[in-house]
């Protein structure tokens, strides 16, 4: 009986042919996102399609025709409302009471009378703070193109004295209450950003302003809570005393 034995063949006739070459259509060089204006601004020129999906020297001609000549407006000024630029100027006044008042606070208590140095202390670099929140309002507003038009600021008061209290409660009460207040300022300024659509605006109120105020809120909270447990007796001293040697601790 005969087996049956595999076939000797070549190798040869196992070696798969080489693959041809894909060669893409035409048209497959178009973009599915390519917009519309640019393939039909190709296709009438009778260019080929190269995948081009911004032509700035021809798309610049309204804004080039928007850059003002008078020496007088701003050269940057670019989608910025002026009821934008008049909230930003609110803000300034804002932050610029808020530091005279802590001013104030620190003037008081760095009296020979009232000797409590750490809030002095606090209250100074709160107030510088705020200042500086000021000035950076102030950059922002130049940044984006607009004037800065500084307002009247309200005198605050210059004594801070509590008889039930005590001047250190009364004092850090006063302040967790401008925070808050604060606080709806710049939530309010936010808003406005959002109705005029001005995205860099709000993002820069975000960013910059309000989670700070969180958390500004948040620590005068714990020291009022702290102060109310004090009373007005000895441990306002030891309080006073650890404001004195945590030179971190500033209202925002």
């Amino acid at each position: 009986m005969s087996t049956c034995r595999p076939s000797r063949l070549s190798p040869a006739l196992f070696i798969s042919p080489r693959p041809r070459p894909f060669i893409p259509h035409p048209s497959s060089f178009e973009r599915e996102d390519m917009p519309l204006e640019a393939s039909a601004a190709a296709a009438n020129s009778g260019q080929a399609l190269t995948g081009v999906v911004f032509l700035p020297l021809e798309e610049i001609g309204k804004e080039l025709a928007l850059i003002p000549t008078s020496p007088d407006l701003s050269l940057g000024r670019q989608k910025y409302a002026d009821e934008c630029e008049s909230a930003i100027n609110q803000q300034i006044n804002v932050e610029y009471n808020n530091s005279y008042v802590y001013h104030a606070l620190f003037a008081y208590f760095d009296r020979d009378n009232v000797a409590l140095k750490g809030l002095a202390k606090f209250f100074k670099e709160s107030s510088e703070e705020e200042r500086e929140h000021a000035e950076k309002l102030m950059e922002y507003q130049n940044k984006r193109g607009g004037r800065v038009k500084l307002q009247s600021l309200v005198m605050p008061p210059f004594e801070f004295d509590h008889p039930e209290k005590g001047e250190a409660l009364h004092a850090m009460e006063l302040t967790l209450a401008l925070e808050k207040l604060t606080n709806e300022k710049l939530i309010q300024l936010h808003n406005i950003a959002e109705n005029c659509k001005d995205a860099q605006l709000a993002d820069f109120i975000e960013s910059e302003f309000l989670e700070e105020q969180v958390e500004a809120i948040k620590k005068i909270s714990e020291y009022v809570a702290q102060l109310r447990r004090l009373g007005k007796g000895h441990g306002v001293w030891h309080f006073d005393q650890m404001l004195l040697h945590e030179g971190d601790i500033v209202a925002a």
